[in-house]
C-alpha cells in the first residue's frame, strides 16, 4: 500500500513539473505577440498624430456641396491660410468627372476694390432672385472694413487680402488671391473680374446664358507692336515667354474654371513677371492675358466683355457721373460694337460697363427696369 500511494504521489509530482512549462511557453508566445503589437500601434499611433497635427490644408474640401456652400455662406470667407497654401489647396481639380451631388453652376463675382463699394445698390438689383447661381468676393485694402448689413448679397463677402498697387504684380497678385478663393466652392464655373466703379449692363439672366452656351473665355490678348505693347517687353522674360508671345490686353476678364485654375496653379510666369515686368509694364495688362494667349490660345475670345472708353487721351478710362448718363448713352454702350460670338456676329458684346462715378448711381437706378432689364 505504501508503495502504490509513493508511486501516486510520483506522478502527481511529475504532472505538475509538466504543466508549468506549457503555461509558460504560451505566456512567452503571447508576450512575443503582444511586443510585437504594441510596436505596431505605437508607430500606427505616431502617423496618426502626425495627420492629426497636420494643417486645415489636409481636410476634405469645405464646400463641396450646396448644404456646405449655404454654411460657408453664414460664416463669410475669413481664413488663416497663406497665399501659398491658398493657391495650392485652390489648385486641386477633382478627378472625377460626375459630381456625388446636384451641382448647379454659379458664376463668381470678384471685386477688386480699395474699399467701398458705392454702386452696391444696382448690383443688388440685378443679384436679386437669383440666390444659387452666383457668389460674391470682394478684395479691398487689408484696413476696410465693410458695413453692409446681413441682408446684403455683400454681407461678409470680403476675403482676407493684401495692398494691392495699380500697374504692379501686387495687383496680379490680389486678381490670383480672388480666384484661389473663389475655386474653393466646387460649384463656381465661370469667373468675373470687376471693380467698385463697374456696372452691369444686361440682366442677370442674360449674363448667365452667354457665359454657360459660350465656347471660349473673355480674356483680351492682342500683339500689340507699339511702344505700349511690345515696347514693355523685357529680354529677361526668355525663355519662358518671347517677345513674339508678349500679349496686352483689358485687366478686366471672364475665365471658365479650367483656366483659373491655370491661372492659380502657375510658378512658371510668375516669378518672370514679378522681377522683370517693372516699372512701367503696368502687369496687369501683360501677366494673365501672355499667359493664357501661350497656354490655352484656342480658349480665348480674345475680347473683354467689359466696356471701358479709352477715346480720351489719358492714363485712364473715361468716367462718368450723373449728368452722363441717359437712355441714349446706356443703348450705345450696349449696342454700339459688333464682334464674334461662338464665330457668329452680335451686337452683345458687352455685358458690363465702367468707370461710373458714385454720382451716377441714382439715374442708374432710374433707368434700370427700363433700359437694363432689371430693378
Amino acid at each position: 500500500m505504501a508503495s502504490m500511494e509513493d508511486g501516486v504521489k510520483e506522478a502527481k509530482q511529475g504532472q505538475t513539473k509538466v504543466f508549468p512549462w506549457g503555461t509558460i511557453k504560451l505566456l512567452l508566445l503571447l508576450g512575443v505577440a503582444l511586443s510585437v503589437a504594441g510596436m505596431l500601434m505605437a508607430r500606427h499611433g505616431q502617423a496618426v498624430v502626425s495627420v492629426a497635427a497636420a494643417p486645415s490644408l489636409l481636410r476634405p474640401w469645405p464646400w463641396a456641396s450646396p448644404a456646405a456652400a449655404a454654411s460657408e455662406t453664414a460664416e463669410g470667407l475669413e481664413h488663416s491660410m497663406t497665399d501659398e497654401e491658398l493657391l495650392w489647396r485652390a489648385s486641386f481639380a477633382p478627378g472625377v468627372r460626375r459630381y456625388p451631388f446636384r451641382r448647379v453652376p454659379k458664376v463668381a463675382f470678384m471685386f477688386l476694390t480699395r474699399g467701398p463699394l458705392p454702386l452696391a445698390p444696382l448690383w443688388e438689383r440685378f443679384f436679386r432672385g437669383h440666390e444659387g447661381r452666383y457668389s460674391i468676393y470682394v478684395h479691398a485694402l487689408p484696413s476696410y472694413r465693410a458695413n453692409f448689413t446681413s441682408g446684403s448679397v455683400f454681407y461678409r463677402r470680403q476675403i482676407p487680402s493684401k495692398v494691392a498697387e495699380w500697374g504692379k504684380m501686387t495687383m496680379c497678385d490680389a486678381e490670383r488671391r480672388l480666384l484661389a478663393n473663389a475655386l474653393l466652392d466646387i460649384s463656381n464655373e465661370w469667373f468675373v473680374l470687376v471693380s467698385e466703379s463697374c456696372i452691369p449692363i444686361v440682366n442677370f439672366n442674360t449674363t448667365y446664358q452667354y457665359f454657360l452656351n459660350s465656347s471660349q473665355s473673355f480674356v483680351m490678348a492682342i500683339d500689340d507692336p507699339g511702344p505700349y505693347g511690345r515696347g514693355r517687353y523685357n529680354w529677361n522674360m526668355t525663355p519662358e515667354v518671347e517677345l513674339d508671345q508678349w500679349r496686352k490686353g483689358s485687366q478686366w476678364f471672364e475665365v471658365d474654371r479650367e483656366l483659373a485654375i491655370e491661372i492659380v496653379m502657375d510658378v512658371v510666369y510668375h516669378p518672370k513677371f514679378k522681377d522683370f515686368c517693372r516699372p512701367s509694364c503696368y502687369a496687369d495688362e501683360h501677366y494673365i492675358q501672355t499667359m493664357l494667349s501661350i497656354e490655352a490660345p484656342q480658349a480665348l475670345a480674345n475680347r473683354s466683355v467689359t466696356w471701358v472708353d479709352w477715346s480720351r487721351i489719358a492714363a485712364h478710362p473715361a468716367r462718368f457721373g450723373r449728368r452722363d448718363i441717359t437712355e441714349e448713352f446706356l443703348r450705345e454702350v450696349q449696342e454700339g460694337q459688333t464682334c464674334l460670338y461662338n464665330g457668329q456676329n452680335t451686337t452683345l458684346c458687352f455685358l458690363f460697363a465702367r468707370k461710373f462715378a458714385p454720382s451716377a448711381l441714382e439715374p442708374l437706378l432710374e433707368l434700370a427696369p427700363a433700359v437694363l432689364g432689371f430693378g
